[in-house]
């Protein structure tokens, strides 16, 4: 593929590159790969082999390694190439930079230089795994990576037992199963979850049900691939329609329509757009 090289502000340019599938990446990704002057990147075999498949040529230009251990001289000299007017595009390994990837210090320097920061958006297994978990994509939150241990871990989930949004974990395959147990035991067997492994790639695979459901299917498991947990919020499972019409009713008795299925959605972890429909008929029917 040839690709017309335009020159670009002086600027960084965080670019979201593919989660499994080369044929994801973004015309305009490529188009800021192929005109920066500076490519950065967490890991430059893999961008190398990113550009090498759509054929942008890396021309002599710089490729310099940034990742989570760089330190401040590495961020500071690339401050100091963009303020001498190059621009600079940086890739994480897979995803998007900054989501449970490297770039946070970099985008946060190069902005208060009072330089030039944009985006290049694409591919980001988060985002991926919430449209494909079946679970409520009103509100969500991510999380990223629980901690390794234990009792941190349980720790953590217990603070976010009562979230009213669907959450969404990153996992390694070597620690899925201690985590399904954690989630299990700390949210509850009926729970809903989602566990999508690979996705995007040739194994792509999603397990939907409750978490005693998941967890079961995955005691006996040996399994490879990135892993994103998409857990449902609390008690989206458990209220009946007639819950949720008494707690309108006496929510629309102080608050105007819209506000009291705001309320009600937020109480009961439910869509807003579910219960403000609810609402409205109820207020026809009054």
């Amino acid at each position: 593929m040839n690709h017309e090289i335009r020159p670009l502000a002086p600027g960084l340019y965080m670019v979201a590159t593919p989660i499994g599938s080369a044929r994801d990446m973004t015309l305009r990704g490529l188009d800021i790969l192929a005109s920066a002057d500076i490519i950065a990147a967490e890991d430059t075999r893999t961008a190398r082999k990113l550009m090498d498949i759509h054929g942008v040529p890396l021309n002599h230009r710089k490729m310099v390694a940034f990742h989570d251990h760089s330190g401040q001289g590495e961020v500071n000299g690339l401050v100091k190439e963009i303020a001498a007017g190059k621009s600079i595009a940086y890739v994480s390994e897979a995803g998007t930079p900054l989501i449970a990837d490297p770039g946070y210090e970099l985008g946060r320097a190069v902005a208060a230089a009072g330089l030039f920061v944009t985006a290049a958006p694409g591919a980001s297994a988060a985002l991926a795994a919430m449209t494909v978990s079946g679970l409520p994509s009103d509100r969500f939150m991510f999380i990223g990576f629980l901690p390794a241990g234990k009792v941190q871990r349980e720790t953590e989930i217990a603070t976010l037992r009562d979230t009213p949004a669907t959450m969404i974990f990153y996992e390694s395959p070597k620690r899925i199963q201690e985590m399904l147990v954690s989630l299990r035991d700390i949210l509850g067997d009926e729970r809903e979850v989602a566990v999508c492994r690979e996705l995007t790639k040739k194994f792509e695979e999603v397990t939907r049900g409750t978490l005693a459901e998941v967890t079961e299917a995955y005691a006996d498991r040996s399994v490879k691939g990135e892993l994103v947990v998409v857990v449902g919020r609390a008690g989206a499972t458990e209220v009946e329609d007639v819950d949720v019409e008494s707690a309108l009713r006496e929510a629309m008795k102080t608050m105007r329509v819209k506000d009291a299925a705001t309320a009600v959605a937020g109480a009961l972890g439910l869509p807003k757009r579910q219960v403000y429909q609810i609402a409205l008929s109820l207020d026809k029917c009054e």
